[in-house]
This record gives structure tokens, sequence and C-alpha cells, in this order.
């Protein structure tokens, strides 16, 4: 079928003239009568009865021109939903987030930019640094949020660093260790909770004790989660090391309380990250953008 043809059919039902009909589509009367008559002759069917000097549409007419009304406004929503994607008020975002920026970032800055695009559709996964890696690798996510060391990151995916914060060691205040200055090597004799491996944190702890050339501490408890390894140290069990960002609210509520531990300095890189060599959506480039400002 001529959809060129059922489209000025469907302007002479609409406006119910083919006088106006040619105004709206801003061709000549005589040309929509002239490819009225021809869409007609295609179908083999007839559109319109004389009567007197009046054009009267069929039966066949009347349910075509219903049938064509669903057609063009379902034209019209895909052509409005294209323009919205492209320039980013609707879609959707995956996320493959670490858990530093999933429970402590993402909640606000997500928020904020779902209420300037309230048609946009999140959908957020917390996994430690090598499961969200492979999620972006993978296409199994737009973006992943990454609060770690740079060196872990993967040769295929692009860093953009939002900000730094600092890891801590920190202990329940009744530990002897609470708020004390040790030395690193005292530190690692404890028996420490800490997340599974694949944690970025996790590995930064081994790291540290590789440079500083001593023997790994004894993970006593590990947790698939940060809340679950925090609630066990804040009851009394146990050093973790953890984000400042995290560890902050509870040192100034009395639940935690930080170890200082001499000559280290443990710094974690906030970063957005996409594929390398591919360039993301607008929509996705927009909530890096958005992002960005949030972190300054």
């Amino acid at each position: 079928m001529n959809l060129h043809g059922l489209r000025l059919f469907h302007q002479v039902m609409l406006q119910g003239s083919i006088t106006k009909a040619a105004n709206v589509l801003h061709i000549t009367q005589p040309a929509v009568s002239s490819q009225l008559k021809a869409f007609e002759n295609e179908l083999g069917i007839a559109l319109f009865k004389k009567e007197g000097r009046s054009l009267v549409p069929t039966q066949f007419a009347l349910d075509l021109a219903r049938k064509s009304e669903t057609l063009f406004a379902v034209e019209s929503d895909i052509e409005t939903y294209v323009a919205d994607f492209k320039h980013a008020r609707v879609g959707s975002i995956q996320i493959a987030a670490t858990y530093l920026p999933a429970n402590f970032l993402l909640p606000r800055w997500a928020g904020a930019f779902k209420a300037i695009h309230p048609d946009v559709k999140f959908m957020i996964q917390t996994n430690n640094s090598e499961q969200a890696f492979h999620q972006l690798v993978h296409y199994k996510a737009d973006v992943a949020m990454y609060a770690g060391s740079p060196e872990e990151r993967p040769l295929e995916i692009e860093w953009d660093e939002l900000f730094s914060d600092e890891l801590w060691f920190v202990v329940a205040p009744s530990h002897p260790y609470a708020g004390k200055s040790i030395s690193f090597s005292t530190i690692v004799e404890q028996p420490f909770v800490m997340r599974e491996e694949g944690s970025s944190t996790r590995a930064r702890l081994y790291a540290l004790c590789q440079t500083n050339q001593v023997k790994a501490p004894k993970i006593a408890l590990q947790f698939s989660g940060l809340n679950e390894a925090i609630s066990a140290v804040t009851a009394g069990f146990g050093v973790n090391f953890v984000s400042s960002l995290v560890a902050r609210d509870y040192i100034k509520h009395g639940l935690l309380a930080r170890v200082y531990v001499q000559d280290i300095k443990a710094i974690n890189k906030i970063a957005i990250c996409t594929r390398k060599n591919e360039q993301p959506s607008e929509l996705v480039c927009q909530f890096i953008y958005h992002c960005k400002q949030m972190s300054i």
C-alpha cells in the first residue's frame, strides 16, 4: 500500500474536504484530487461516491479512516519518542555501581536527575568492582560508577574521575586502638571484617601489605555487603578498612572510631566509567555531566 496516498486520504477525511486538506498539505487542490484518485485505483475499492456536487465517503472509507487514524497517531508518538530520546527527555540508564557510589552518591544524584527528567528510568545494580567492570564491558550496563584504585580499571573502559576520598581504618569505640596512632604492622595483626574477594578496598588492603612487606591480616568475618561488615565492627568485633565517606557519620554518632595508622595514606578515586571508543547516548552523556556537576 502507498503510505503517501494513505496519508493524503487521511488528511482529506480529517479536514472534511479536498480543499482544506490541500491547504494543510501545502499542495494544490487538483494535485490532491489526482493523487486521491490514484490511491483509490491502487486499492481497487471505491472511497467516495458522488451525491450532487459533493463527494461522500463510502463505508469502506469510513472504516479505513479510523484505522489510518490509529496508524498516524502511533507514527506521531514514535516521532515524539525519538525526539525526546535524542534530547535526553526519555529512556533508561543502566548503572553498575560499587557499594560506595550505589549507597552514598547515586540515590541523591539519580534522584536529582529524575526530578528534571521524570520519564527517565534508572536501573542500578550494586556490585563489587570486578562485577561492575564486567557488567559494563559486556554491555549489561551503560555506565559503571566506581570507587577504588585507578590501577584496577580494565583497558576497555574510559575513566572519568569525579573526586577522591580517603580510606580509614575503623574500630568500635571500645577497641583498645580507638583514636590511637599505631604502626601498620600492628593494625594488621588484628582480625579484620571485610567484604568478599573482588572488593576494591580488600584488594587495596592486600596491596598495602605487599608494599610494606607485612603479612596480610586474617579476615575473621567476611560479608557480601558493607553494611553488614560495618555492623559487625560497631558491635565490637575486628577492624574494617573503609571509605571516609562511609565511616564519617558512624564516627560522628559515636558508633565507630578511627585508628590513625602511621605512614599510611590510602586514597579512593570515585569515577564514572564508560566503554572506550564508544559514544554514549545523549541521555547517558547528560547524566554523566549531571554527576560531574553534583560532585563539584
